[in-house]
């Protein structure tokens, strides 16, 4: 003898919500924003200067690292404050530029949206560093390569190990 299903209390006579666009377009952690508009104006900054020519994850690894170093005690704790340390970014040095494509800089802004809006951040393992291949900074060498994307070899600041 099958036993009726029993029927939820709190849910009872409701049918289940349906999500539009499947489980690959319900990704984001956080329904309401937790950014500023200026906040948001510095991300997509930094993205357009720095990561325009990238592919929309290489823009999205940018943005994970400036959002890690915005959560780690050893950088400042704004988005602005950290886009703007000094000598931290190449954009930044030799005074303000001007955003000349604006197509470039309206897909940079939606990627900055995303990841203030709490996108995963799994492309760079953490990384709260980066450069391009063209340069081999010296810091490069003191601290852990996670991954390359695109135009962009990241790294996290635990050291590396010793290799004999």
């Amino acid at each position: 003898m099958e036993m009726p299903r029993p029927k939820p209390l709190l849910y009872a006579g409701i049918e289940p919500a349906s999500l539009n666009g499947g489980p690959d377009a319900v990704y984001l952690t956080h329904s309401t924003p937790r950014y500023t508009a200026t906040e948001l104006q510095c991300l997509a900054e930094a993205l357009y200067f720095e990561a325009r020519g990238e592919s929309r994850e290489g823009q999205a690894a940018v943005a994970e690292v400036i959002l890690n170093r915005v959560e780690s005690s050893a950088f400042p704790s704004t988005v602005c404050d950290v886009v703007n340390q000094p000598m931290q970014f190449s954009y930044t040095i030799g005074g303000r530029k001007t955003i000349r494509n604006k197509s470039a800089y309206q897909r940079v802004l939606a990627v900055a949206k995303e990841s203030l809006l709490g996108a995963p951040r799994v492309l760079t393992s953490g990384a709260t560093y980066f450069h391009t291949p063209s340069v081999r900074p010296a810091w490069s060498y003191r601290f852990q390569r996670t991954t390359r994307i695109g135009q962009h070899i990241f790294y996290s600041a635990q050291r590396r190990l010793a290799s004999n």
